[in-house]
């Protein structure tokens, strides 16, 4: 009767983790894996004389080109701009969230700022399967 009770614990345990472990995986799609990038350019040029955009390029290379603010107005940095580029940002993400596309990388950088002259230029990697 013992030797029974262990064999059922051992088989309910090997089930249990065997359904744990597939609960928990994430599921593998069939097919190649295809790549978007968003990359936003936005200005630090003092008196807002630079450009910002938030470029796509599409899978047929077409470029989708957003105006966005730049960081800096005649009167310093403009936090109103800042606040909008936030959210232009993350309006494109989402819709690219609701296309099918995940977020798997970003990747920043500045240029120029030492000079107080420049660009931060923010690149969005995202990935789908076909």
């Amino acid at each position: 009767m013992k030797t029974k009770l262990n064999y059922s614990f051992a088989a309910t345990s090997v089930v249990a983790v065997i359904l744990s472990v597939y609960a928990f995986s994430k599921p593998t799609a069939g097919g190649n894996p295809e790549f978007l990038q968003v990359t936003a350019v936005e200005s630090v040029v003092p008196g807002g004389l630079g450009r910002s955009r938030l470029i796509t390029i599409s899978e047929d290379g077409k470029m989708d080109e957003v105006k966005l603010e730049n960081f800096f107005s005649m009167v310093g940095i403009n936090f109103e701009n800042i606040r909008l580029n936030d959210k232009m940002i993350t309006d494109k993400i989402s819709d690219l969230t609701k296309q099918g596309w995940e977020l798997k990388f970003t990747n920043t950088g500045v240029y120029g700022a030492e000079k107080s002259t420049g660009i931060f230029i923010t690149r969005y990697i995202f990935a789908r399967n076909k």
